[in-house]
């Protein structure tokens, strides 16, 4: 990955930018991810906003990323209940109450495609290039019910979104969020209904699951206590995909109950993807590691994601992006500081979200990209 950062003092905002060009085809589909990051100046959200939106424009003039199309956008929030409203109905955009950690009240992933054909379709975004379909997500919500009830629903709508595109979760699904309100007390009925619903669809520790994050944070309606998000890919033969484990490192996680995937790759021609599920401080056995440490868990969570990675035959440097979930916001200035000196330049956020074991301090997820030059496959 190569990465690069703009800088708008003008306006007070930042861009993290990583991007991926192929070495394999004039035809190539470049990526992007980036990272808006407003620099707090004591106002109130709308003016954040304004300067982020104005930063977006900015970003769009620069010479390497004219022609880029939006694929999605996750708006990080610290106060979904009165911020939301103030953001628009677009079928890329998510949002979530997780507040970034460096004092603003906004903070913004974005991830660009140029060579693509990008349309909206059933609520999803749509790419299009090469034979391969993608079907983004977000924004999925449910009003009614406990976290069980609400997880159940989302799960069983989603089932019938893919098949309006002749797809479905067991076939073509890869990568899920799961963002619950208040995730000490509600996760447990989250994780009951995706395992049942996951059998439902033939989903089990000899087939396969899905890549995922399930981490607190708090819906934009106020009956919501699940919020969900998901990415769909058709158009590759099975062989294309492989599910990354790191046993070395950590258990299954049907060992503690739980039915999603380490990791999952996805191997193209001239690029394999990888995507890194929410990922903590934890041994083969699947038991805590430096309880109450944040720096020791930070590295030991390092340590996994790097297990993963290589299991996919790729790096730490092959990360295109990452979303960094801190438990206890008094940990964000070692934390900052660890990951700048690790990951200079990489688009990354850091944001207040529990994660799903008390004990557990730190999580992260990331995309990693990587070249490859293989002939059995279509280029990406």
């Amino acid at each position: 990955m190569q990465t690069t950062q703009y800088h708008w003092s003008e306006i007070g905002v930042c861009a993290e930018v990583s991007y991926f060009e192929s070495e394999a085809s004039l035809n190539e589909v470049v990526e992007y991810h980036v990272m808006l990051h407003v620099l707090p100046a004591k106002d109130l959200f709308e003016a954040q906003y304004d300067r982020l939106r104005k930063a977006e424009a900015l970003l769009f003039q620069e010479p390497k990323l004219q022609g880029m199309q939006v694929v999605l956008k996750r708006v990080f929030l610290s106060d979904a209940a009165n911020q939301a409203s103030f953001l628009p109905n677009e079928v890329c955009l998510s949002c979530i109450q997780q507040p970034p950690l460096d004092g603003s009240k906004i903070a913004e992933w974005l991830y660009l495609q140029k060579g693509s054909q990008v349309s909206h379709q059933k609520g999803c975004v749509v790419v299009d290039h090469n034979g391969y379909r993608h079907l983004f997500q977000g924004r999925m919500l449910c009003s009614s019910g406990d976290s069980y009830t609400q997880t159940k629903t989302l799960l069983a709508q989603y089932g019938t979104t893919l098949q309006g595109f002749s797809a479905t979760l067991s076939d073509h699904c890869l990568r899920t969020w799961f963002f619950v309100r208040d995730v000490d007390t509600q996760y447990a009925g989250l994780v009951k209904a995706r395992r049942e619903y996951f059998a439902e669809q033939g989903l089990n520790a000899h087939t396969h699951f899905i890549a995922s994050t399930g981490i607190g944070g708090v819906p934009e309606s106020g009956n919501a206590i699940v919020q969900m998000g998901a990415y769909a890919l058709m158009g590759v033969v099975p062989e294309q995909l492989r599910y990354l484990q790191a046993l070395s490192h950590m258990s299954p996680t049907a060992q503690y109950g739980v039915t999603f995937e380490r990791g999952t790759l996805v191997e193209y021609g001239d690029r394999a993807q990888i995507f890194v599920s929410g990922t903590a401080s934890i041994d083969s056995q699947g038991q805590v590691m430096h309880v109450g440490d944040i720096v020791g868990q930070t590295k030991r969570m390092w340590e996994n994601v790097e297990c993963l990675l290589a299991e996919g035959n790729a790096g730490l440097e092959d990360i295109a992006q990452m979303i960094v979930y801190l438990r206890d916001g008094a940990d964000y200035v070692v934390v900052k500081d660890m990951f700048e000196r690790e990951f200079p330049g990489v688009p990354k956020v850091i944001t207040l979200a529990p994660i799903c074991r008390p004990s557990w301090l730190i999580e992260m997820e990331c995309i990693a990209v990587v070249h490859r030059d293989n002939s059995k496959y279509r280029n990406f």
